[in-house]
């Protein structure tokens, strides 16, 4: 019996990359998993098949961050399926966006854009979860990597700072109830969404350089990190942010 059973967990951007390797590793440890999803439905689909071929239990909901109500929109999805519980265990904050703009090509509607979907989002899908989080349930975000120079997505890297910031807080305030509320940065990690770049040998050699192990991260190795603070391993350990970058940091001293 997997350490989640009889638990449910809801994924935000939990259809693709990192998201995905989320949703699969929680439902392996026996949750049941809404996978949120934006736009993409024929992935939230997938991830939702491959769960279950599996042997797990999985359920799509969809809600489009940015929008005006994105969170009401989201938990009135999960309260609609036939599958959802009416309460959660787990919640993991994972959807983002990253938008390459330095400071002086960043306008104000960009601006908005990214904190709507990094910062907003997670700020208010949280808020509304609150009654429905059980008590010693969990809080992941997925945000950054603190104290890393990033200026090619400054916005990004102030919206998911914000979100780091909320996790300490929202901690103390949940502590209580006994919940824990923890953040994990990822490194540069091979998803859909860097494939391109990635795709160029020099680009790759230069994204592995960045690490102590000299490759580029795995979806499935934050997905562990995520597994670890959803399970009850984790149940001393709140307000903290987990480096899961392969030593980003240490390759940079």
């Amino acid at each position: 019996m997997g350490v989640l059973s009889g638990r449910t967990a809801l994924v935000t951007g939990g259809s693709r990359g990192i998201g995905r390797a989320i949703s699969e590793r929680l439902a392996r440890d026996g949750a049941l998993v809404a996978v949120h999803y934006g736009s993409n439905e024929a992935a939230a689909k997938e991830t939702v098949a491959t769960i279950e071929a599996a042997g797990g239990r999985a359920f799509a909901v969809r809600a489009e961050f940015g929008a005006p109500g994105a969170a009401e929109a989201l938990w009135a999805a999960y309260d609609a399926h036939p599958m959802a519980t009416g309460a959660v265990d787990v919640l993991v904050n994972n959807a983002g966006a990253a938008t390459f703009a330095t400071l002086a090509d960043t306008d104000e509607a960009t601006y908005d854009r990214i904190h709507a979907v990094n910062a907003k989002a997670p700020f208010f899908v949280t808020r509304l979860a609150l009654p429905r989080l059980r008590e010693g349930g969990r809080v992941i975000n997925v945000t950054g990597t603190p104290d890393i120079a990033l200026p090619a997505i400054l916005a990004t890297v102030m919206a998911k700072g914000a979100v780091n910031a909320l996790t300490v807080s929202l901690a103390a305030e949940l502590a209580p109830r006994g919940i824990t509320v923890n953040s994990v940065g990822p490194g540069i990690t091979e998803t859909d969404l860097n494939a391109g770049w990635l795709a160029d040998p020099a680009a790759r050699a230069h994204a592995a350089s960045r690490s102590v192990f000299h490759r580029v991260g795995t979806p499935a190795e934050v997905a562990d990190v995520v597994g670890f603070l959803a399970s009850p391993d984790s149940r001393w350990m709140t307000g903290q942010h987990l480096d899961a970058t392969g030593g980003l940091q240490l390759a940079l001293l």
